[in-house]
């Protein structure tokens, strides 16, 4: 890829970090030797083109130039004509100044093609276009680590390992928004890094310090309550408090669903790797559910059914008493239809 040319940016990804220290390199760019630009931050949902227009295209006569930056631009091309609005201003941007976009995307969801346009028309223009991805599983360690060696904080490879484990880094359902673990690591790691002024950071400074902020999982939950693990369902359902009730009940009538069917199967003396062609599943899915099906009896799985219809009635008809009151009725589900019973 050509080194970009033009005084634009583009910068996205589901790493809020690193996407919001995406203008940097444009920043330095453009400043040369010279004075650092001044940063003017603009929402997509509260500004036009017109007003960045007249941010970005009068020069600076002494100092440094003007840098906007605007975080999510979806609301300023969900047209065509303001799409068009908005390009014309690429040609608008006086000498010295910039211009740049933060688009923090959902790792698990669709991109507008609006948006892909926008990117398409920065790149066209000889802009810098950069994709942030969150650190995975494997590497956020390093990217820890990495982050520490910027600020000059000392930390043990183990430590690094722990509190890449504390922020949720180790959680794999692909369902997990990991949007803010890594703003979370560095927020952590400079609070340690306060902790141990003047030595290094040790696993036992993080276990002390940092609290496990693993984010809740739809799939994990479900794989609980599939798997009849009463004790960690509860946990993870109190962590789904971004999920609405309904739509929390819609998840498990579904599960509940495919394990009757897959029970049935079973019970009918179906093979077990038949389930793939039978009801159009990957092997691992239909291994996995089949091995939850097993957990339960068709009598325990129509209880649970029907527990859940009693569920969201009540979820439904209460006007008050918010999460508590959901929390309550969600932990009672589990306790009297999802954990198993005594030997049978």
């Amino acid at each position: 890829m050509a080194a970009p040319t033009a005084p634009l940016g583009y910068y996205w990804g589901d790493d809020s970090y690193s996407v919001a220290r995406g203008p940097d390199a444009l920043a330095a760019r453009l400043a040369g030797g010279g004075p650092a630009l001044e940063r003017l931050r603009l929402s997509g949902s509260s500004t036009s083109a017109d007003e960045i227009a007249e941010k970005v295209a009068t020069a600076t006569m002494f100092g440094g130039g003007t840098l906007v930056v605007v975080a999510e631009p979806g609301p300023l091309v969900v047209n065509k004509p303001l799409a068009a609005r908005l390009a014309a201003v690429f040609d608008a941007v006086a000498d010295g100044n910039g211009l740049a976009f933060l688009d923090l995307v959902d790792g698990t969801a669709r991109r507008p093609a609006s948006l892909e346009a926008l990117r398409n028309a920065v790149a066209a223009a000889g802009g810098d276009v950069r994709e942030f991805k969150a650190p995975t599983r494997e590497g956020m360690a390093r990217w820890i680590t990495d982050r520490a060696a910027e600020r000059g904080i000392r930390i043990t490879g183990p430590a690094a390992a722990l509190l890449a484990e504390r922020v949720g880094a180790n959680v794999r359902e692909r369902d997990i928004d990991r949007r803010r673990q890594g703003e979370l690591a560095v927020s952590e790691l400079e609070k340690l890094s306060l902790y141990r002024l003047d030595g290094q950071i040790v696993p036992e400074d993080v276990k002390a310090l940092v609290a496990d902020a693993v984010p809740g999982s739809t799939w994990a939950f479900l794989d609980a309550v599939g798997m009849r693990h009463a004790a960690q369902a509860a946990e993870l359902a109190d962590r789904l408090d971004d999920v609405p009730s309904p739509v929390l009940v819609v998840h498990l009538h579904r599960r509940l669903r495919e394990l009757i069917q897959i029970a049935d199967l079973l019970a009918a003396g179906t093979p077990a790797a038949t389930l793939v062609r039978t009801l159009k599943l990957n092997p691992y899915r239909a291994e996995m559910l089949a091995n939850q099906a097993r957990t339960w009896t068709l009598p325990e799985l129509d209880a649970a059914l029907a527990g859940l219809l009693e569920l969201d009635a009540t979820l439904k008809g209460h006007d008050g008493g918010g999460e508590l009151r959901r929390r309550s009725a969600v932990s009672l589900w589990i306790a009297e239809r999802v954990r198993q019973p005594g030997p049978r």
